[in-house]
């Protein structure tokens, strides 16, 4: 039987970046994948906003995304766009980026971390015990791990073998998604009518002064809602047919399908992210409706929370007990999606009511205060982990600031390049003694004379220090005095070495 410290169930964006933040912490991690290779059939999620970005660009590997992709303001609710360009960070659009594309690139940086991949298998029963998981494959193979998560979609198996409640709401509403050719051109965009909304567009296009620019040629990109919630089984270009004639009079002459795929509304969050040594994150611990492309930065921001906890209980710095604020944490960031999804699910129905109360949260979300608000909730920049009372930007992601040191100019979201936490010291060099953690935690002393802005919050008052959980959030700020501090190197980094 083979042994790894961690597998992970599935290589989707979640399991991909979730073995990268492994890695980086020197943690022998597997992945086990159904399929052969990384190839993604279809368009899948479309995009990445502002705050998934940021936590790329903490590892150095941002670049790589946005020299592929179109920088655009995706953040929207409920069919009205949220502009986040006026917002205090270095990424403030979006990027529209297929899944397939995002895959890629992040298999190869997986790659890069030289992380073992089981290609062509898929987990097909797992059993625990009090020192691991025993994790049988569907080739007749079985792996031996301390800790499994299953980053294997809405239908885990992983979620369901380890007997864990996935509560929710069943779908409401359907629709195909398809990459066709069709013999007459259909008008482009998205569009609404009484039966609900359909959209086409080639899947190649840029984006040029905020408008999108089809291609003259590729595939054709489909949406179209069902007149009934449609079966699990997997749809046809017959049914895509028949749901074309239903909403627009007429089919297109549709034919030469690359993919067609049926998503819902069905709405449902595990009741538990970790049941002893078995985890989830992504799609096997939330599925919701795709309304504001929240799914895939989710699961992704999902694997950054958790990487880090796991690799410090494995190697033996932390406790297990750390792996509870993965649920503690993650747990109410996506109920929140799920929430935001299904109101908006509500607010596009095609009734007139429904239309007169959508026009009345347009003309909400056109003041500044509430756009900002939203926007930092779609966006990912308004998140915000409970960790007691104190500063602002406790709970909060740490701004990506220019700081200036004795070695000279520093952008902070380098010191988080290899998944470190940090220390950092604005206040007098020297004045803090972590010699305890030095080992866990780096310490920098620097400089910034900027002003400290939060998203959809504003101003705030500079502390004197902050330490930098290695997800790019605040654990701790000084605000002129060490009080708590140790208690909070201690609590997310492990008691204090004997020295």
């Amino acid at each position: 039987m083979t042994g790894h410290t961690v597998v992970i169930a599935g290589a989707g964006p979640t399991g991909l970046m979730l073995a990268g933040e492994l890695a980086l912490a020197g943690v022998d991690v597997a992945i086990v994948e159904r399929r052969t290779n990384q190839d993604l059939a279809g368009s899948r999620a479309g995009g990445l906003h502002s705050r998934t970005i940021e936590v790329l660009d903490q590892r150095g590997i941002a670049d790589r995304f946005l020299s592929e992709g179109q920088m655009a303001q995706v953040a929207g609710f409920a069919g009205v766009s949220l502009d986040i360009s006026d917002f205090p960070t270095r990424h403030n659009y979006g990027l529209g980026l297929w899944q397939k594309h995002i895959e890629r690139i992040l298999a190869g940086w997986v790659d890069e971390l030289a992380v073992t991949i089981y290609r062509g298998r898929e987990v097909t029963g797992i059993a625990q015990d009090d020192t691991g998981v025993d994790v049988e494959l569907s080739d007749g193979e079985s792996l031996r791990a301390a800790y499994l998560v299953g980053c294997d979609g809405g239908r885990s198996l992983v979620r369901k073998a380890a007997g864990i409640d996935f509560p929710g709401w069943d779908p409401t509403m359907s629709a195909l998604i398809a990459q066709v050719e069709m013999a007459e051109k259909p008008a482009w965009g998205i569009h609404r009518n009484a039966f609900g909304i359909h959209s086409f567009g080639r899947t190649e296009y840029e984006i040029r002064d905020g408008e999108i620019i089809y291609m003259d040629k590729g595939p054709i990109g489909v949406m179209v809602t069902e007149e009934h919630v449609g079966p699990a089984t997997e749809p046809t270009l017959q049914d895509l047919s028949e749901a074309l004639i239903a909403a627009c009079g007429t089919d297109y002459g549709v034919h030469s399908p690359t993919s067609i795929s049926r998503f819902t509304d069905m709405t449902r969050q595990a009741a538990a992210y970790r049941k002893r040594r078995v985890l989830l994150a992504g799609d096997a611990a939330h599925v919701h409706a795709p309304d504001g492309g929240q799914g895939l930065n989710t699961g992704v921001q999902d694997a950054v929370n958790l990487g880090w906890k796991l690799a410090q209980v494995v190697k033996g710095i932390s406790q297990e007990s750390l792996l509870d604020t993965y649920h503690a944490e993650r747990h109410p960031v996506a109920a929140l999606v799920l929430r935001n999804t299904m109101a908006s699910v509500a607010l596009r129905r095609p009734d007139e009511r429904m239309k007169a109360v959508r026009d009345t949260v347009a003309e909400l979300l056109d003041a500044d205060e509430p756009r900002q608000r939203f926007a930092a909730m779609m966006s990912g920049l308004g998140i915000h982990y409970d960790l007691g009372e104190g500063h602002p930007l406790l709970g909060r992601r740490m701004p990506d600031l220019d700081l200036l040191t004795a070695n000279g100019p520093l952008r902070l979201f380098t010191l988080l390049h290899h998944a470190r936490p940090v220390l950092l010291n604005l206040g007098e060099p020297g004045s803090f003694d972590i010699t305890p953690w030095a080992d866990r935690v780096q310490w920098i002393d620097a400089e910034y004379a900027g002003e400290w802005k939060l998203p959809a919050l504003g101003a705030v008052v500079a502390p004197t220090a902050v330490i930098i959980r290695p997800d790019g959030y605040v654990a701790w700020v000084g605000e002129g005095t060490e009080r708590g501090l140790a208690h909070a190197l201690t609590t997310w980094f492990g008691p204090p070495a004997v020295v």
